[in-house]
């Protein structure tokens, strides 16, 4: 198999585009660290990586936004921002190891999706090339709402099969000045999301509201449903969280360097799960907040629930376990995915079993961007 690192956006384009013309079939990747991610890698005839892309291309503390290339680590451009007391708040699992195109194509976020929002609300801009050996632009580096058709947010979490993304514009937002985390630990998961929804219900805006079973706050060395709140802001609204939140229950305050800690084992919670259960996977369901409860208690294993937006990440020893929970989940008309599993076992799990009328419309954006299907055969969940 021909392996390829194109060094600029120009060359992407043309590996692309020669590619196409011989009719060779195509795996895109980054650094490839979430290969356990989405569906099973098909075998193909040239491999693709952008991982050489990782030039920052434009960046002005001021204007608050900034241009990256592809292929540069993530943990690099975090530690960037982090010199000007600034962040892209995004908070990916494999963030020590991905690249920005993965983490955007993989369309990944992690605590503080609650407040900040996903990627399409962070993206502001891409250049990608696309299988006929062209660059296109999407988007620029302006924050604006744009009307009509955004090609560049249709790669947001397509796992690379509609064209490659050689280029990212973030807008880009000023760190707190100071944070506190407050973790409530409660016996049972309707106190803990009933003690979410009186913080949901407040004046208080934490920036993540996570929700952690027994199972997966032992693995983070706590105990109980443990119900996580991070506070931002001037002294003034932390103390106020600290006193409102004490009325909910027991309180115990993580600060500096403790707190640094705990939302990295948030984060990353599920590539650690994995490393420790090779044979394991993880099924995420999204729901309504009112369905969180009934979600949450569907499953014995380790869950990390977004509390604040209605998404549940349930961590399973074996991969059929997992495939188990998503296949009933979507019976239930929650939205399911086997998320993670073992490349050998993706092929045996129903990891999308129910899609939806959105489907048809994915698959004809696929046929107008790679007729051919020749580009990442298989990765969005083995459905396109």
């Amino acid at each position: 198999m021909n392996e390829l690192t194109p060094q600029t956006p120009e060359e992407l384009a043309e590996a692309l585009g020669t590619a196409v013309s011989r009719r060779q079939t195509i795996t895109l990747c980054g650094r490839s660290s979430k290969r356990r991610m989405g569906g099973p890698i098909a075998p193909s005839d040239v491999t693709i990586s952008t991982a050489a892309l990782h030039r920052v291309l434009q960046y002005e503390p001021r204007d608050l936004t900034i241009s990256v290339e592809a292929g540069l680590s993530w943990c690099e451009l975090s530690r960037l921002l982090a010199e000007h007391r600034q962040m892209i708040p995004l908070d990916p699992p494999y963030g020590d190891t991905a690249t920005v195109g993965g983490v955007i194509a993989c369309n990944s976020s992690g605590p503080r999706r609650r407040l900040y929002g996903a990627a399409r609300d962070l993206v502001i801009g891409a250049k990608f090339a696309t299988l006929e050996g062209k660059l296109a632009q999407s988007g620029g580096m302006v924050v604006k709402n744009v009307a009509g058709l955004d090609l560049g947010k249709l790669l947001i979490g397509s796992f690379g099969t509609l064209a490659a993304l050689a280029v990212v514009n973030f807008k880009v937002l000023p760190q707190p000045v100071c944070t506190r985390t407050f973790l409530l630990s409660l016996d049972s998961a309707a106190s803990a999301l009933a003690a979410g929804g009186a913080i949901r219900k407040g004046a208080l805006l934490p920036a993540a509201l996570d929700l952690l079973s027994p199972a997966a706050a032992a693995r983070v060395g706590r105990e109980g449903w443990l119900l996580a709140v991070e506070a931002g802001g001037n002294p003034a609204a932390i103390e106020r969280y600290a006193r409102e939140l004490a009325a909910l229950g027991d309180v115990a305050a993580l600060e500096g360097p403790g707190e640094t800690a705990f939302w990295k084992s948030v984060q990353d919670f599920t590539p650690r799960f994995l490393e420790a259960y090779p044979a394991g996977a993880t099924g995420r369901v999204s729901c309504t907040l009112k369905e969180l409860q009934a979600v949450v208690e569907s499953t014995p294993a380790a869950v990390v629930a977004r509390a604040g937006s209605g998404v549940v990440y349930g961590h399973f020893p074996q991969a059929e376990e997992a495939g188990d929970w998503v296949s009933t989940a979507a019976a239930r008309g929650w939205k399911a995915v086997v998320e993670s599993a073992p490349e050998e076992r993706k092929e045996q799990l129903d990891l999308w079993p129910a899609p939806g009328s959105d489907l048809d419309v994915m698959t004809r954006i696929k046929h107008m961007l790679d007729p051919d299907r020749l580009l990442n055969r298989g990765r969005l969940y083995r459905r396109i």
